[in-house]
């Protein structure tokens, strides 16, 4: 996996210092986004100077290539992980519980904890819901800085008794994973078997957060539409085998891809893309649609409406109904189409890009080095 350049305008480390350590944290859950923001991270605090170890499974390291961004990569074994913390001088967790696995590797050490929140799930009930809430106090508290992908998520730390907590948008990656346009869209199509049809793509695991229950319920509605649309979905996860079961017993439009390395391709090559999700902050495959000028139809939750702005329709989640009908609406009007086309460039173009993120990044871990000189 390849990153865009990041500048390597600032100083390294000042002069007579020696490098600053970190360990960045990334538990067995983390999704796509979490994993190439650190890949990013990774190789702008490496080209600042810094030393960087990831700690991470690992299959994120065969897919997202830690070391190749000038970081050491540690797995995520409890011993491995305590021994990478006791050497470093700041441990910055990467999800709720990376913070939590972080958190008791580090104990006893004084030495700042930074987590990032990239999305929790604000949905879980019962025992599930219980454990998540005390997760999260714990985490919450035990950071001394708490970076919040969404204003959503901020308040959620605040209110689960973080100290200090902060907006800290991430950038999407350029390159593989990133937002890659598709080198032949007509080919891409053609193997999927949307030539003479609308293509619909919806990104990522098959997890109840997910909202593709939902979203099968609107393929159901748009069958009448001629053409139907295909709605292809890339991702894989434990719910295979029930919507595999669905899309053959009811007839539905709908291929499961399962996971792919061109999901960038495939989302350049869609007339839409859908973004059905119950819960989620910085949503990559929302920001890699509006930066390629897909059109783009989600779901209000999270910091979902913060990121899209006006370049996205937006639905409540869980209604079947108004998903469908807003995907047949702007499948029947191209003009409104285009329109989101260009309202999703501009609208991305308002996001902070990697250089900005490391940049926000660093000065966190200054201010927090400042600290414990002091």
């Amino acid at each position: 996996m390849s990153s865009s350049p990041v500048s390597t305008s600032l100083p390294a480390q000042p002069y007579g210092r020696p490098p600053l350590r970190t360990v960045q944290v990334l538990g067995g859950g983390a999704g796509a986004g979490s994993s190439a923001h650190v890949r990013s991270l990774a190789t702008g605090l490496a080209a600042r100077g810094l030393r960087v170890t990831v700690c991470a499974p690992v299959q994120a390291e065969g897919e997202y290539d830690f070391t190749g961004a000038g970081a050491q990569f540690a797995p995520d074994a409890v011993s491995v992980l305590r021994a990478a913390c006791a050497g470093a001088d700041l441990v910055h967790a990467h999800g709720v519980r990376a913070g939590m696995r972080a958190a008791l590797a580090m104990r006893g050490r004084r030495v700042p904890l930074v987590v990032s929140w990239h999305g929790e799930d604000p949905t879980a009930v019962g025992a599930l819901g219980r454990l998540s809430r005390m997760l999260e106090r714990h985490v919450a508290r035990a950071a001394a800085v708490v970076l919040g992908a969404s204003s959503d998520q901020v308040d959620l730390a605040r209110l689960r008794g973080a100290r200090d907590a902060r907006l800290a948008p991430v950038a999407v990656p350029a390159g593989p994973g990133g937002t890659e346009a598709a080198a032949d869209p007509g080919k891409v199509r053609a193997e999927l078997g949307a030539v003479e049809r609308p293509l619909l793509i919806a990104v990522g695991s098959l997890v109840p957060h997910r909202g593709y229950s939902v979203l099968l319920d609107a393929a159901r509605e748009w069958r009448g539409l001629d053409p139907v649309p295909l709605l292809v979905i890339a991702g894989e996860g434990p719910l295979r085998a029930e919507l595999s079961r669905r899309i053959h017993e009811e007839g539905l439009p709908v291929r499961l891809l399962g996971r792919r390395r061109d999901a960038a391709q495939l989302l350049a090559a869609a007339d839409l893309a859908v973004l059905p999700s119950r819960w989620g902050a910085r949503a990559l495959l929302a920001q890699e649609a509006l930066r390629v000028g897909v059109p783009l139809v989600a779901t209000t939750v999270g910091g979902v409406p913060e990121l899209v702005g006006p370049g996205a329709v937006l639905v409540p989640p869980g209604e079947a109904g108004a998903l469908a009908s807003a995907v047949t609406g702007l499948l029947a009007d191209p003009d409104r189409r285009a329109a989101l086309a260009v309202a999703g460039r501009a609208q991305a173009a308002t996001w902070p890009s990697e250089d900005d993120t490391v940049a926000q990044v660093l000065s966190v871990y200054d201010e927090l080095m400042e600290r414990t000189r002091h």
